[in-house]
């Protein structure tokens, strides 16, 4: 098996309102979208899907009570702090609720967390120990 991911698909309560969050935060849709699953094309070449959460639960056989879906967050590494407090506003802006504000952490970077609509975090971070030279930007 090949060490990627291709497509990261989240189960959402709201498909309009993920779909208008994301195209908020300049996130690009696919015209293989369709009225039931929306794709929004990342910079790094996988895809984010955006997909009704109980028919992703039925799909994976899965109650839809939360219980079946593990807990995890997305990041979004940047170059700077002051990258991070800007990405945090502009994401509050188009809807998202500010978890944590940017701040120094523990491990020598700066961080923050914001949750989309659905309240899946999101976190913003500029590592300066982390190399992303070969990571597709």
């Amino acid at each position: 098996m090949q060490s990627r991911i291709s497509l990261i698909t989240l189960g959402v309560a709201d498909l309009p309102r993920a779909r208008a969050f994301y195209q908020a935060l300049g996130f690009r849709e696919r015209p293989e979208s369709q009225e039931s699953v929306a794709f929004l094309q990342l910079d790094s070449g996988a895809l984010l899907s955006l997909y009704g959460r109980a028919a992703l639960a039925e799909d994976a056989g899965l109650p839809d009570d939360g219980g079946g879906f593990p807990r995890f967050s997305l990041a979004h590494n940047v170059a700077s702090p002051a990258e991070v407090d800007a990405l945090l506003s502009e994401a509050v802006a188009a809807g998202a609720t500010l978890v944590k504000a940017g701040q120094q952490v523990f491990w020598g970077g700066y961080s923050g967390y914001f949750a989309d609509p659905d309240g899946f975090l999101w976190e913003v971070a500029h590592n300066p120990f982390l190399d992303l030279t070969g990571v597709s930007a």
